[in-house]
């Protein structure tokens, strides 16, 4: 490990946080102060259900799945994160266990922040506080959506929104999980997902490459899809 505000790559790891990026360059040394950079190889778990661990990762590179286990031992994915944000934060609250699962999708790169020197910043810092409620009001926000979704919505319709979301920018995306786990995400079979592209494709709504790239071809058709609710 070496300490983040020893390199440059790792003090961008911290400034690219929502959380962090109000700060100035002095605050800023000081959450890299008590940051330490961690690689992290494919497939290994960060943390476990009912794990006590008295710290918080931003994530700088790769992408780490979020999960849950059902009562018969399925997982539930329950979100994705990219680099630039953060996970790990309920030991910021008390010190409290996992209730999750997060591992590695692939080799990733993260900067781990220790929890009390954090919670002490905090107390000098408000506005850290109240960036970090802003972005945990947000998450509970998207997941009301999405049981809203799960409940309302017909697999289709779940299924046209996600693509849709991720190609709002872009006409095409790399799947960021297997088909298995995106299907977990909206609350389908994998089966179910495989045949709703593969009848998309048939359609020229959309255009498979490979297993993870989507192109949206028919985006109209798409939205006509989502917006049947």
């Amino acid at each position: 490990m070496s300490h983040c505000c020893h390199t440059n790559h790792s003090f961008h790891c911290i400034s690219v946080v929502p959380i962090f990026s109000h700060l100035t360059a002095e605050e800023m040394a000081e959450i890299a102060a008590i940051t330490v950079e961690r690689p992290t190889e494919r497939g290994t778990y960060i943390y476990r259900a009912d794990e006590y661990k008295q710290e918080m990762y931003v994530l700088h590179t790769g992408t780490v799945k979020i999960f849950r286990l059902t009562g018969d031992g399925k997982e539930q994915v329950l979100r994705t994160v990219g680099p630039g944000e953060f996970f790990g934060e309920l030991a910021l609250f008390g010190g409290r266990q996992h209730s999750d699962y997060a591992v590695a999708m692939e080799a990733v790169t993260m900067c781990v922040i220790q929890m009390q020197p954090l919670r002490e910043l905090m107390k000098r810092i408000p506005s850290i506080a109240f960036k970090v409620m802003e972005e945990l009001s947000t998450r509970l926000e998207e997941t009301e959506r999405r049981l809203e979704e799960n409940t309302l919505l017909s697999a289709e319709e779940r299924l046209a929104r996600y693509l849709l979301e991720k190609t709002e920018d872009l006409s095409s995306f790399s799947l960021p999980l297997s088909k298995g786990d995106l299907a977990s995400l909206l609350g389908m079979s994998q089966e179910t997902l495989s045949r709703h592209l593969s009848a998309w494709q048939q359609r020229s709504i959309i255009a498979l490459e490979g297993q993870r790239t989507i192109h949206v071809t028919d985006r109209k058709t798409l939205v006509r899809i989502a917006d049947r609710f």
